[in-house]
């Protein structure tokens, strides 16, 4: 499937402290709990307290009273390790709808959006991942503001704007009525053509992402030819030497003139792609998301 077609990853807020989105993190369906309001299930299974007097009572028919006894503390224990691991995990998981409920405006899920904004959003993490597992990145070679800040609060911000334009979709296509009187479309045209604004430009700012990602990638390109060009350039005085003893001299000079200027130009081309893509960037810092 191409990954652009998949609903968009879970948005958290940057801003919140590490672990608290650790926790929002690791458990997307109590985010969806806390979402819809859905309570958690606290009712137990009645038929334990018919099952285990009917189970003791056939032991006793069956064996002498000791028996009754190793039987009923083996089911004890059983039923006491039992209770205590589901009131570990029950106690677990209200502590997590808590604390969902509490940062319900701090995170994002795909349900929050319409499909145009969940397709959009993708698109933006999809840029982003790129950009931050590039081999430029890691070596610290574009980051010239700052990706692995600067990026998740651009996909947040990305992410706020989409969830209230789909919640503003759906609110206009319920007040806008199906058919309108004659000469009414124009009172209705500027509150669609706002909508259209925001969604342009969100769109716009996405097209920014995409295009910072696209340069990226071909610097790691670059990147990549220019470490193996690197490691034959440490060798060019034995290449030089090679040619200054075997070749004619006239033609040895223009080889190792060659040599000198190839070096000089994949440094160069090294060079204007590392810089094409911090231009990249500038340009997404230059056009606020307002």
């Amino acid at each position: 499937m191409d990954p652009r077609a998949l609903p968009p990853r879970l948005v958290i807020d940057p801003s919140l402290p590490p672990e608290i989105s650790v926790e929002l993190r690791s458990s997307p369906h109590i985010l969806r709990m806390a979402r819809t309001g859905t309570r958690m299930d606290t009712t137990y299974n009645p038929a334990l307290l018919f099952v285990l007097p009917g189970f003791l009572l056939l032991i006793f028919l069956l064996t002498d009273v000791s028996g009754v006894f190793v039987a009923s503390l083996g089911i004890g224990m059983i039923v006491l390790i039992r209770w205590m691991a589901l009131d570990g995990s029950h106690r677990t998981t209200r502590r997590r709808l808590r604390l969902a409920q509490t940062h319900a405006e701090q995170y994002i899920l795909a349900e929050d959006l319409d499909y145009p904004c969940q397709m959009l959003l993708r698109r933006a993490q999809n840029a982003v991942e790129v950009i931050l597992n590039s081999k430029v990145h890691k070596a610290g070679l574009i980051d010239s503001i700052d990706n692995q800040v600067t990026l998740p609060d651009e996909i947040w911000q990305i992410a706020q704007r989409l969830r209230k334009l789909s919640s503003m979709h759906a609110e206009h296509g319920k007040l806008i009525p199906r058919e309108l009187p004659p000469g009414m479309e124009d009172a209705f045209k500027p509150y669609t053509s706002a909508l259209d604004a925001a969604w342009t430009s969100l769109s716009q700012r996405v097209r920014h992402l995409e295009k910072y990602a696209k340069q990226v990638v071909k610097a790691d390109k670059v990147y990549h030819t220019h470490k193996r060009l690197e490691a034959l350039a440490a060798k060019t005085p034995e290449y030089q030497q090679l040619i200054a003893e075997t070749v004619h001299d006239q033609v040895a000079h223009q080889h190792i003139r060659e040599l000198a200027d190839q070096a000089a130009h994949a440094r160069k081309m090294f060079e204007e792609s590392i810089n094409q893509a911090r231009l990249a960037a500038g340009e997404l810092l230059r056009t606020p998301l307002t």
